[in-house]
């Protein structure tokens, strides 16, 4: 299966990308890999990830950091949506 970004999702990982570059470049590096594998995964294993209470949208956790990955499947390939700061407002306000 496929993974693909949205514009959104995109947008997500480059802000989330530039805040740690910013903060410390040797541990951004290391996050980054990490957030990239985890959703890279999703080719292999789709289902990996509860759904939420949004209707075929499934919620990935970034284990270790406080990131999650909003998801869905159509046919055969995996939409990533959105990647958000766990610390930041709730995603639906």
């Amino acid at each position: 299966m496929e993974v693909r970004y949205t514009l959104r999702a995109q947008s997500d990982l480059e802000t989330i990308f530039i805040y740690l570059e910013q903060r410390d470049s040797m541990t951004a590096l290391a996050v980054k890999n990490f957030i990239t594998q985890r959703i890279g995964r999703l080719s292999d294993f789709p289902l990996m990830a509860p759904e939420t209470d949004e209707r075929r949208v499934r919620e990935l956790s970034v284990v270790r950091y406080p990131y999650k990955v909003y998801y869905e499947i159509e046919s055969d390939e995996v939409w990533v949506l959105h990647v958000r700061d766990e610390r930041r407002k709730p995603w639906r306000e």
